[in-house]
């Protein structure tokens, strides 16, 4: 097989993602200059090799076996599928570690579902369109770039039921943060902000996907939680002129 093959094979894979070369450069973080050079001359390393195909969820074999049949990827459930996750924690959890790219193996040693559960799970999510089940119980992703849940769908909702945990914490040790930022600003400001923190969830997701052929220990689960509304504590409404006290 020429190698000719393997990269365009590759780009084929890039494009049903939806990605160019600078978004495979952000989630490698190397120069979007490099991964036009590889592409150019159509020479790396194995490991190079490895970490962009990675950065698609697919292997070189995959690749050798051809170009990625056409599918539409998602960018947001219905309410009735959230509903269904919501209903079965068990579902919910193999859900969220599919999006964090974690083999069937490591789901059944962390989390208490038997592997014949994982499969029935995984086979659930196939048939809404979630994931691909593939063959000896593999996966891929099929959810888009800019995929989100229901702003006050189902799993937001359960979801902020369990705020309280979240934020009940210190936020000390190193790679943790917490900071509350109050400002007043434009129209304009406000959604010139939002548009970066648009790209920085994306970013996340880019560098997630870069380091999904880690092994699952050295791929710590982190929860980034963003938020923008007009807002100011309670506390400050009652002393606002006109509120009885």
């Amino acid at each position: 097989m020429s190698t000719a093959y393997l990269f365009e094979g590759l780009k084929a894979h890039y494009r049903a993602r939806g990605l160019n070369y600078r978004d495979v450069a952000k989630a490698l973080k190397i120069s979007e200059a490099t991964v036009k050079r590889v592409f150019s001359t159509r020479d790396c390393t194995l490991a190079r090799l490895e970490e962009l195909c990675a950065v698609v969820q697919v292997d070189i074999a995959e690749i050798a076996r051809g170009a990625p049949r056409t599918m539409r990827l998602i960018t947001q459930l219905t309410k009735d599928q959230e509903q269904e996750l919501v209903d079965d924690l068990r579902l919910l959890i193999v859900a969220v570690c599919a999006m964090g790219n974690v083999p069937l193996a490591d789901i059944v040693r962390v989390y208490d579902i038997s592997q014949t559960q994982c499969i029935g799970l995984l086979a659930k999510l196939d048939r809404i369109g979630f994931l691909d089940l593939q063959e000896n119980n593999h996966y891929r992703l099929l959810v888009a770039r800019t995929f989100q849940w229901i702003p006050d769908g189902p799993i937001m909702r359960w979801t902020k039921q369990q705020a309280g945990d979240y934020f009940n914490y210190p936020f000390m040790q190193p790679g943790e943060m917490l900071r509350i930022v109050n400002v007043r600003v434009s129209a304009e400001a406000r959604v010139a902000l939002l548009a970066r923190m648009e790209q920085l969830a994306l970013e996340y997701a880019e560098q997630h996907n870069a380091d999904s052929w880690l092994p699952l220990e050295q791929r710590e689960t982190i929860s980034l939680c963003l938020a923008v509304r007009p807002w100011e504590p309670a506390a400050f409404g009652k002393l606002w002129r006109g509120v009885a006290g």
